[in-house]
């Protein structure tokens, strides 16, 4: 049986799904159900500098966008760090770790962007017996507008500096959790690096609005006649996250850094995908607040059973597996041509594929007696909208035209690999001289 244990910066779980910093890991009530259920780790919520206490507002703090099923695809959220006293939370903190040795216990953190403050809350969680900490340079509302949260995590310069800090006066390892609200992923976890983070985590919420309310004309979730935008989570968000998790682990100048991923992981697929991109481990929120605690136990289950039928020992063999095959689109093979074809035997004749194609796409599919739809290979880029439109799981597949076969469509014979790099239409390549 594959051992699903995780060993992130020397911090050892029995398995890679943490919980996020988020409302599941607010109390010591919630994370000790979600340890029973079998998480193997989590993220404190968020927590700040001693004072009065964060206020939150007491209205709906949740905007959501759903499928056509009304299957929750996307979470806006508009709540702020924990507005439970500091201690309280330390004290809930030391308890269950105390009581949950083998599980991790990471303790997020955002406290004003000044050396002292970041000196005290460090002092202030010595003793829980946390495993690390992650520094929330993430959250796009409220708190950025105090100086905190994605407000430092916009400035690489800000990163390094209070990363520096926190090396300074911690010994605990440091994971940065960074904001996808900046142009390029890559220059923020850079900055990390400099700073001498052990790890980033990724990506926190998205800047967004999810609806307006048409009748009262406000943006929600609605406060009193008024909306604001917030962080936006859940499945939708996950190809971006995939994205910014593979850029920096392909980088040069950030390769080998540890990640944690983060954005819409909802199944063991989920997380096989974020850990085959780089990803030494997974945070879940959205899925939890879905679906309830124990949906960790499917991801397990999941997980294990697919690392049997792979051959996999350990998850560690999985983690970076597809970077290598992470590319620019300038290195694509040029000269790899496929061919859309239709499984008579599996269609349905619902038409959407004809429909998809022929109104949007490349008019490649022909419609004959009795709704017998057939793929027109002269017609035929190969974009692949008929596979994605159709409801028939296989029943459209794309089919590799071996080389030396004649394409119809171009009249050019397959070839050997060849890349925008050196194609002679590409006035900078040396074919074009």
């Amino acid at each position: 049986m594959a051992d699903l244990t995780s060993n992130f910066l020397g911090i050892r779980s029995p398995n890679p799904f943490w919980l996020a910093s988020a409302p599941p890991t607010d109390k010591e009530y919630n994370v000790r159900r979600a340890f029973e259920a079998g998480w193997g780790g989590v993220v404190w919520k968020t927590l700040g500098s001693e004072g009065p206490p964060v206020v939150n507002v007491s209205g709906p703090r949740y905007g959501a966008i759903w499928g056509a099923d009304r299957r929750l695809l996307g979470l806006n959220n508009i709540e702020l760090i924990t507005d439970r006293p500091l201690q309280t939370n330390l004290d809930e903190i030391r308890r269950v770790k105390k009581d949950y040795p083998d599980r991790a216990m990471i303790i997020s953190l955002m406290v004003p962007c000044d050396e002292e403050s970041w000196k005290d809350i460090l002092h202030r969680i010595e003793d829980t017996g946390a495993d690390g900490v992650e520094l929330n340079f993430g959250c796009p509302h409220g708190m950025a507008e105090r100086g905190m949260g994605s407000a430092v995590g916009q400035v690489p310069e800000y990163i390094q500096m209070v990363t520096e800090w926190v090396k300074m006066y911690s010994k605990l390892p440091c994971i940065v959790k960074l904001t996808p609200n900046i142009t390029d992923i890559r220059r923020p976890a850079e900055a990390a690096k400099r700073g001498g983070a052990d790890a980033v985590s990724l990506i926190n919420t998205i800047n967004s609005i999810t609806s307006v309310n048409i009748d009262s004309f406000s943006p929600e979730p609605m406060i009193d006649g008024k909306g604001t935008h917030g962080g936006y989570c859940g499945p939708a968000v996950k190809p971006i996250a995939l994205n910014m998790v593979a850029e920096i682990a392909r980088s040069p100048e950030t390769r080998g850094l540890p990640i944690s991923g983060i954005g819409g992981v909802t199944t063991w697929r989920d997380a096989v995908e974020f850990m085959a991109l780089g990803a030494s481990n997974v945070q879940v929120c959205t899925a939890a607040m879905t679906y309830g605690f124990k949906i960790v136990q499917e991801m397990i289950s999941g997980l294990s059973q697919y690392m049997d039928e792979k051959g996999f020992a350990s998850v560690d063999e999985i983690i970076g597996r597809a970077v290598p095959n992470v590319t620019d689109w300038q290195y694509l093979n040029l000269n790899y041509v496929t061919k859309a074809h239709i499984d008579q035997d599996a269609c349905i004749k619902c038409g959407r594929c004809y429909a998809a194609c022929e109104d949007t796409s490349h008019q490649a599919i022909d419609m004959g007696p009795g709704r017998v739809f057939t793929v027109k290979d002269d017609e035929c880029v190969a974009c692949n909208l008929c596979v994605n439109v159709c409801p028939v799981e296989n029943c459209i597949t794309m089919v590799e035209m071996p080389k030396g076969a004649t394409d119809p469509r171009t009249g050019r014979v397959v070839a050997d690999y060849a890349n925008w790099t050196s194609h002679p239409n590409n006035p900078m390549s040396k074919a074009a001289e």
